[in-house]
């Protein structure tokens, strides 16, 4: 949908495509090629919603102005009846036009639940390691994967389809402040073969997974303060194990992943200037080259203060595009923010169009995998 295309346009071009029997990643490169420069930049922006059970007209005229790739929804929209849920997800994802967005929210499971009643809350992940010593290994990850089936059942009926889960980190000295119950465990094979056995259970209900946060925390939250995570690279490479698994499964006959998230640390061995979610190093040449990963990255809350005290969401999103990432987060107050920024640095050469058609491409195609186009 180049200068003067339009939906119509583009619902044409999808029917061809489909009807040609090209391949997902044939058909979404071509979408992407296909579409105008903010619809493209649009599309790498997966963006917060404000309201609940009801479209506000007001954000509706925003989703229209610019139609992110990805919508995601936190308690404040999803604490209400399923139904009302149900109702106002539908309206977001016909304002967000011809392309239908990811619709995504973090479902880990114990504290991490942003439903009201009516959706059931997943046990916490660290409960799962404790029923493995009571029951054995795989009677565990045999009831995990069925608890996530069911539970993914639940929210993809809502009109969900991407989870922003689960979390792939080994439990540390480190990091067990900042994660408490939401890693697996403490063990990397355990952590690993949960975490597969969740996105098992989520991918038969239809749902994509998010696995986070790459490649882990430490002792300070990134809420608030900027994490150091310290060690060699071999060290380093020990403790993404359970990415590095997940990595490997999901290119042969294990459970695929939708994406993985990067966190905002600060790792020393790889960079020691900018953070992982804006560090080419950490994600072009550890994530992408090393570890091999295919799949969407997408970075990190921008309003964190371990990003939000180096720069503004706009510049955040440039940089984090630019290190290799697919996908970047705004609030509905910086969704137009965000698009500038995307669309002066393509004009500016700080991003080429091949690399934003690159990304879009991962995030088509991710949509055609879970049957949305």
């Amino acid at each position: 949908m180049r200068p003067g295309g339009g939906v119509k346009a583009l619902l044409c071009i999808l029917g061809v495509l489909a009807a040609a029997g090209l391949s997902g990643q044939d058909r979404a490169s071509r979408i992407a090629a296909s579409l105008d420069d903010p619809a493209l930049a649009a599309q790498l922006i997966m963006s917060g919603v404000d309201g609940k059970a009801r479209l506000d007209p007001a954000m509706g005229r925003i989703l229209r102005e610019c139609p992110p790739g990805a919508l995601m929804l936190f308690r404040y929209n999803l604490n209400t009846a399923p139904d009302e849920a149900r109702r106002f997800i539908a309206q977001c994802v016909e304002a967000a036009g011809a392309i239908p967005p990811l619709v995504a929210a973090d479902h880990e499971g114990g504290q991490v639940h942003r439903f009201g009643p009516g959706i059931g809350r997943l046990p916490p992940a660290a409960s799962w390691e404790e029923r493995a010593r009571k029951e054995g290994k795989a009677a565990a990850l045999a009831a995990l994967e069925e608890a996530a089936y069911n539970s993914g059942k639940e929210i993809r009926g809502l009109g969900l389809n991407l989870n922003l889960a689960p979390v792939a980190e080994i439990l540390n000295g480190d990091n067990r402040l900042f994660l408490e119950d939401r890693s697996f465990g403490s063990g990397p094979a355990f952590t690993s073969a949960a975490a597969a056995a969740f996105i098992r259970g989520m991918e038969r209900a239809g749902i994509g997974c998010v696995v986070k946060h790459f490649p882990g925390n430490s002792g300070a939250d990134p809420h608030r303060d900027t994490a150091i995570l310290s060690g060699s690279r071999e060290e380093l490479d020990r403790a993404v194990q359970p990415f590095a698994d997940l990595i490997r499964g999901a290119s042969s006959g294990g459970p695929p992943l939708a994406g993985i998230m990067v966190s905002h640390v600060l790792v020393p061995a790889w960079d020691s200037r900018q953070i992982g979610s804006f560090s080419p190093a950490l994600i072009g040449q550890w994530l992408r080259g090393d570890l091999g990963f295919r799949g969407i990255v997408l970075a990190d809350d921008f309003s964190m203060a371990a990003a939000a005290s180096r720069t503004g969401p706009g510049e955040a999103a440039v940089l984090s595009l630019v290190a290799g990432a697919d996908m970047v987060m705004a609030w509905p107050g910086n969704l137009r923010q965000v698009r500038r920024a995307i669309l002066a640095a393509l004009e500016g050469g700080t991003l080429s169009r091949s690399r934003l058609e690159e990304s879009a491409a991962r995030i088509i195609r991710e949509k055609i995998r879970l049957g949305l186009l």
